[in-house]
């Protein structure tokens, strides 16, 4: 079986999960291939899966020609569903819903998928994520659903010894754009570095992504915060070393925290836990399937500073609650997010699709 797995740009929680499931599946006799319209900075991390960057209507019909690929999973892209049919693609096209942003903007782009949808596509791949199911079975009821879990890759992502800090570390990863809410996360770690004075922040971002005006508004936010002194932005950091920042992070005695307005799955929160950093989350969507309250991570409410602030000193200054939270976050991801089960389920989705 040879799969084609296509997304816009090789970044983010989709980077990491076309590689991961490449490198899964291979394990299980399926041949993946990956296939990004643009360059980015998620290339260092791919090493051995067929991988083609390219946005030339030539250059995708000569590779589909030069492989015959049994199925497609088209991410987030739509338009490329009716690409590949136009460069006579005969196999199964299937969706999948990864990446979306917003709850808006995952609105206006599934509304906006709908005729290409039923034009082109056999089915849609999700993950359990409660907005993601509603929107498709509102717009798109008659599209078959496949619906399974993504994996974590735990042989990498496990606690690993890494440089001591001094001080405690206050985490964050994603993009300087809107739906990771980097503006709230500034402002409760300004209100943090007020009951923590030794309080360090790290962001690990990728700044060819955000937006110039994006990246001025951060930088006039930080200034105006004073929080230039203590704050440390790290930037395409490879994805093997992200254990490290993680573990880094858990030992200072700080914490991860994601400030998202929306996830589909939020691998960074994910991996985190699975490195036994204790997470504090806004309760947006796709991250529920990683945090059970004061279990395995905690929530705030988006938007109220205080009671953020308040989750925040309780994981770094509650000993034995944070290294029960630790303990169980770190299981959970063992037992609910195996490679080997993502495998067997989409080797399931594939039979029922016809492809063996």
């Amino acid at each position: 079986m040879k799969i084609l797995f296509t997304f816009y740009v090789p970044s983010g929680g989709v980077e990491t999960l076309n590689r991961l499931r490449c490198e899964t599946l291979r394990k299980h006799g399926v041949e993946g291939h990956i296939l990004y319209t643009s360059p980015g900075s998620g290339l260092q991390n791919i090493t051995d899966t067929p991988t083609y960057v390219t946005n030339y209507d030539e250059d995708i019909s000569q590779i589909l020609a030069a492989n015959q690929f049994d199925a497609a999973i088209v991410t987030s892209d739509y338009l490329m569903t009716e690409r590949l049919r136009r460069l006579q693609f005969q196999g199964p096209v299937i969706f999948e819903a990864q990446g979306f942003g917003t709850m808006e903007q995952a609105h206006t782009l599934v509304q906006d998928s709908v005729t290409y949808l039923r034009s082109y596509c056999q089915a849609v791949l999700l993950p359990p994520t409660s907005h993601l199911i509603e929107l498709f079975n509102h717009f798109c009821p008659w599209l078959r659903q496949f619906i399974f879990m993504n994996m974590v890759d735990t042989q990498i992502f496990r606690h690993r010894e890494a440089e001591l800090s001094l001080n405690p570390i206050l985490g964050w990863v994603g993009r300087l754009e809107k739906n990771k809410n980097w503006v709230e996360f500034l402002n409760i770690a300004s209100k943090l570095t007020q009951l923590i004075p030794s309080l360090q922040i790290r962001m690990l971002t990728d700044e060819t992504l955000a937006a110039p005006q994006e990246r001025q508004d951060f930088k006039d936010r930080v200034n105006t915060l004073n929080l230039v002194s203590r704050l440390q932005t790290i930037s395409n950091v490879p994805h093997s070393q992200m254990p490290y920042q993680y573990s880094m992070i858990a030992d200072s005695g700080g914490f991860l925290l994601s400030t998202s307005l929306v996830e589909g799955f939020g691998y960074a929160v994910g991996e985190a836990i699975a490195c036994g950093c204790p997470v504090v989350s806004t309760d947006s969507d796709g991250v529920r399937a990683f945090i059970k309250h004061n279990q395995t991570g905690k929530f705030y409410s988006q938007g109220n500073i205080e009671q953020a602030v308040q989750e925040s000193m309780d994981i770094m200054l509650n000993f034995p609650l944070r290294q029960q939270i630790c303990e169980q976050g770190v299981r959970l991801i063992q037992e609910a997010f195996s490679p080997s089960a993502y495998a067997s389920s989409f080797i399931q989705m594939m039979n029922a699709l016809d492809v063996s």
